[in-house]
């Protein structure tokens, strides 16, 4: 059993920077890991994943704009966001993945952007 926090959310203007960490109790070091979001009245969506390998994939809507990276001697993931809008408002969840998509979750942190 991983369990995860997030941390490093908050309230920012649009165009400003936040980033959010991601600490599990154990290693991370074979699990793939990553990042979703959710909206009030919206689905869960990914927002960026890394791999093992360090291979990580994005959705359209923050490339560019997000970069997710990984520290396994601190068991931590992170997720740098840029240029924040609007629309990035959401609770963001960190994930701990297998082969078959995300086993474990964190409980959340909420990203707040204002117009």
């Amino acid at each position: 059993q991983v369990q995860l926090v997030e941390s490093g959310g908050g309230l920012v203007q649009a165009g400003g920077s936040l980033r959010l960490s991601c600490t599990a109790s154990g290693s991370i070091l074979m699990n793939g890991m990553g990042w979703y979001r959710q909206a009030p009245g919206k689905q869960r969506e990914m927002v960026a994943r890394i791999s093992t390998g360090d291979w990580t994939n994005y959705a359209d809507s923050v490339k560019g704009r997000f970069t997710i990276s990984r520290d396994n001697a601190k068991n931590t993931v992170y997720l740098q966001m840029n240029s924040l809008k609007p629309e990035d408002t959401a609770v963001y969840y960190c994930s701990a993945e297998s082969a078959y998509g995300p086993d474990y979750w964190g409980q959340g942190t909420q990203v707040t952007v204002s117009s």
